[in-house]
């Protein structure tokens, strides 16, 4: 018996569970000393239900990795339906908070769908991309349909309004399709008709202010006291911790108050302010590892369809990691995204989970399942 618990162990594959710990610890510690002062406004027992959805997210990224990744290929479709679904159901009876019509509420409940479509677009596009196009490299007619799977929920979502989570869904699929092998005909096609969007989005599909967090990243000191003080603050925590920090619990952007959700969106500027230049670039090579781990996967199955899939998860932390980190610097305009494992958020931990379930599982099926 003993010896078979070994032989498991051996070939169970921990590497995506791991770094979804380890990222996790450092996440939960700096919740913990980025909230510790707020005694009066809750935010100190945050990090309490942070370890909670992590719990429950390792918890579902162990029993998926017992799935045969056939399943995954078998009912992506219906994932994809199912969150677009819940997208749908956001808009019609979603919860309004912040001016945002984002959430969905059933009794202690609170979720945020537009997270987990995220993963239902990845296990759509590479399904799509499987059967009809497993080979060649795809001209602009071939990307009309996958364009709908990818456009449908985008304009959902940016209706909410939530345009940052709709510009991950582009990025999402943009880095597929890139990954999937494009003509180069196509590739200008998409840049002229990116450039021309941009430009009439800016003018007609952006409120006013969406628009004036495009001005505050130009100038943020436009309007220091106002739409600029999130950028301005945020830069202040990162400068101030030079090279190795002022200290766990010793942010003065946090313990005062001067940053605003810095137990969300700005995470990395408190933990940048505490650890300094060392201890960010100590969190960056832990998303690295994690990152290339996920590349050598997707280039080492032999499945197509698992190829595909592990980018498209791949792409969700990414794109997460790389926005969030250049916004709080001043590299991006500001947008609600949120740093994975890092952030605090039951929505955005459970569909990272998800993710590396599915990743363990695609790395174990080539020991466990035939």
């Amino acid at each position: 018996m003993n010896q078979t618990i070994v032989q498991f162990l051996k070939r169970y594959d921990f590497s995506f569970l791991g770094s979804m710990s380890a990222i996790f610890l450092v996440g939960v510690l700096n919740l913990y000393s980025s909230t510790h002062a707020d005694t009066h406004g809750g935010l100190d027992l945050l990090y309490k239900s942070q370890i909670g959805w992590f719990i429950l997210s390792a918890t579902v990224a162990i029993a998926i990795s017992f799935i045969n990744p056939k399943t995954f290929e078998r009912f992506a479709y219906f994932g994809y339906i199912g969150t677009l679904f819940l997208v749908l159901l956001v808009l019609l009876m979603g919860k309004v908070g912040m001016g945002a019509q984002r959430w969905l509420v059933v009794g202690p409940i609170r979720m945020q769908p537009s997270e987990f479509m995220k993963l239902g677009l990845v296990l759509a596009l590479a399904r799509y991309f499987t059967k009809v196009y497993p080979e060649r490299q795809l001209g602009f007619k071939d990307l009309i349909i996958p364009g709908l799977i990818m456009g449908i929920p985008t304009v959902m979502v940016v209706i909410q309004p939530d345009l940052g989570t709709g510009l991950l869904l582009l990025f999402i699929f943009s880095m597929m399709i890139f990954y999937k092998r494009l003509k180069w005909k196509t590739i200008v096609s998409l840049g002229m008709i990116g450039l021309v969007s941009g430009v009439l989005m800016y003018n007609f599909g952006l409120r006013e202010y969406q628009k004036k967090r495009i001005h505050t990243f130009i100038d943020p000191y436009e309007d220091a006291k106002g739409s600029g003080y999130n950028a301005i603050q945020s830069e202040i925590a990162i400068g101030s911790g030079r090279l190795f920090g002022k200290g766990f619990k010793n942010s003065s952007q946090a313990s005062l108050s001067y940053l605003p959700e810095n137990h969300t969106d700005f995470v990395f500027a408190i933990f940048n302010e505490e650890h300094g230049f060392f201890g960010s670039v100590f969190l960056i090579i832990l998303y690295l590892v994690f990152f290339m781990r996920l590349i050598w996967l997707a280039s080492s199955v032999q499945r197509f369809f698992d190829s595909v899939l592990i980018i498209g998860i791949m792409s969700i932390f990414f794109w997460h990691s790389f926005i969030n980190m250049a916004m709080v610097s001043g590299l991006l305009p500001i947008v609600g995204i949120p740093l994975p494992l890092m952030s605090y958020g039951g929505s955005s931990m459970l569909t990272f989970g998800v993710g590396v379930g599915i990743a363990t599982s695609i790395s174990n099926s080539r020991n466990f399942f035939n």
